[in-house]
């Protein structure tokens, strides 16, 4: 393999300007045909789309490795050492292309320590989304939230440079501990029946969240494994608070991300179907009252 490599360098490498042209051209296009074929090959022999896409992502980083020893060889005949050629080259792009190397660097962060991987919901500063793509210099997400609620896709493709994982805050919410809690606020007037009505939000809750419980809690002794965290209660909760317009009942249960919008809407539905049937059970909203000072002093 080393002998067939050194064979091709010297192939290539002549002093004449036109033809280091020449035979850096033929060399881009080899690899390029090369990684075609094996892409050909690829997709005869697997429909996974996950499978497709590393190899493409492999293949391409293959390539351009390659292309980049070849093509220096071909230009740089007096450096017989690829190494000294390569930390001259390194050397002038960390002083004229600093945030290049940078994202260049997160690239191989990304790769090596695997914060996150194509497919996996992230959020990293103030950008929500799932991973699409990786590639040297920028991670692609399909935005999610932004503009709208529940976590669903706002249609817009984000494009972040790999540097911002050295940067920003990142969250992963699909490695580890794969659930999230969600909550549901439900007012009631100050004359409704809360205890009931508290036990109703249970009622509903626990029906939604029976499974995910029960799945959360055999997730949660892998996630321990590997970090020092305590096990909380996996149950669905129903708190109390007094506000200003009513009592303030917040059911707070475990959902997958994806599903968060919906899971609060059959939950919603569920809870405007009891409180119909019980007149006990009143919506409350924020109200004003207005008082005529004439009318009072009339009577």
């Amino acid at each position: 393999m080393l002998d067939n490599l050194d064979w091709f360098t010297r192939f290539f490498t002549y002093s004449s300007i036109q033809v280091k042209f020449i035979a850096s051209f033929i060399a881009m296009l080899s690899f390029i045909i090369l990684r075609k074929l094996f892409l050909k090959i690829l997709f005869r022999n697997t429909s996974n789309a996950l499978v497709r896409y590393r190899w493409q992502k492999i293949s391409s980083y293959v390539i351009n490795v390659l292309a980049l020893i070849i093509i220096g060889q071909i230009w740089f005949k007096g450096f017989e050492s690829v190494a000294t050629y390569l930390g001259l080259l390194s050397a002038g792009i960390a002083i004229a292309l600093k945030d290049p190397l940078i994202n260049l660097t997160g690239w191989a962060f990304i790769l090596s320590r695997a914060p996150f991987v194509v497919g996996d919901r992230v959020q990293i500063g103030e950008h929500s989304g799932d991973v699409i793509d990786i590639n040297f210099f920028k991670f692609t997400l399909m935005e999610v939230g932004h503009w709208g609620e529940g976590e669903q896709a706002s249609g817009r493709i984000i494009h972040i440079p790999n540097g911002k994982v050295f940067i920003d805050i990142l969250a992963n919410y699909s490695k580890g501990f794969k659930y999230i809690w969600n909550e549901v606020d439900v007012l009631l007037t100050f004359e409704s029946d809360w205890k009931k009505a508290k036990k109703t939000l249970e009622k509903i809750s626990k029906k939604h969240t029976a499974n995910i419980s029960k799945v959360a809690a055999k997730n949660f002794k892998q996630v321990s494994r590997l970090y020092m965290v305590y096990q909380p209660d996996f149950e669905p909760q129903v708190y109390t608070k007094v506000e200003d317009s009513g009592i303030l009942l917040t059911i707070r249960y475990l959902c997958n991300p994806r599903k968060r919008r919906i899971t609060s809407q059959f939950i919603w539905e569920d809870i405007l179907d009891e409180f119909d049937k019980d007149i006990n059970l009143e919506f409350a909203y924020p109200t004003t009252r207005f008082f005529d000072a004439k009318s009072e002093n009339k009577s």
